[in-house]
């Protein structure tokens, strides 16, 4: 009989170790924490395990690729787990003009963002609904509320990611299985450098939560059954704003916000 575990994508930094460290201490499972990168993911493993005393077990692995789900299914096999709750956190971001960008930069945003996720969330669901329990958490944004001018591919995925996950909550409720998107605002990461996003207004005139908060914020309404989890204080508001103002007048304002401070050429 396998025991029930943790698997947290994007797990060696940010948002992702720390709901990683929040869930295995809450609920003392085991943790499958998965990455690209081998040597930060074993450090943030053996993070976890010293300040949780939980069983960890670093994967490095690209999810993007045609068999990451059945090899996560193996591994977690030959510890003798199965996936209780997935937490889809990895995703990349991608600031600038979208025409600016080249076609294997915006491939590499779907592969991540929307293929993988969606691929993975169906293979595990399987095997939860056939035990009547469990769960999965996608990570979206509050961007996914409302297109996004100078993050366009970016925004466009956390929609449907947002879309994906509220359809997947209806059709599964009753069934025993919960799933539920987060939609965190700006957060104190390394993500907005990366996307080149630190040069924007949004950066600037919006406060940032810690990802310790959005992992508390997470677990929370996980608890709770929320299918839409909204983590701080401004975050709700922000989103009603965004769906019932105007697209007309909503579009240019976040673009504005998220356009950098300097001439953005592409």
């Amino acid at each position: 009989m396998s025991r029930p575990a943790l698997v947290v994508t994007g797990a060696s930094e940010g948002i992702g170790l720390a709901i990683a460290g929040v869930f295995a201490a809450k609920t003392g499972h085991p943790v499958m924490m998965i990455a690209r990168r081998s040597e930060p993911l074993e450090a943030a493993a053996r993070s976890i395990t010293d300040r949780h005393g939980v069983t960890t077990i670093p994967l490095a692995l690209d999810i993007t690729g045609t068999d990451a789900a059945q090899i996560i299914e193996t591994t977690l096999a030959a510890h003798g787990l199965h996936a209780e709750i997935l937490i889809n956190n990895a995703g990349v971001g991608l600031g600038g003009t979208f025409a600016g960008h080249d076609e294997a930069t915006i491939a590499n945003l779907i592969d991540l963002n929307v293929r993988a996720l969606t691929l993975l969330t169906r293979h595990f669901l399987i095997g939860m609904l056939a035990r009547r329990s469990g769960g999965i958490i996608n990570v979206g944004s509050l961007g996914g509320f409302a297109p996004g001018p100078y993050q366009a591919a970016y925004y466009a995925s956390k929609a449907y990611v947002a879309s994906l996950t509220r359809a997947l909550s209806d059709e599964t409720a009753g069934s025993g299985v919960h799933l539920c998107v987060v939609t965190p605002g700006p957060v104190e990461t390394a993500f907005h450098a990366r996307m080149g996003a630190n040069e924007s207004f949004y950066r600037k005139l919006m406060p940032a939560m810690t990802a310790d908060a959005v992992a508390h914020a997470t677990w929370r309404g996980w608890r709770l059954g929320f299918r839409v989890i909204q983590p701080g204080l401004f975050t709700p508001l922000l989103s009603i704003l965004m769906r019932i103002t105007p697209w007309l007048l909503l579009v240019p304002i976040v673009g504005w916000l998220l356009q950098k401070r300097y001439a953005v050429k592409g």
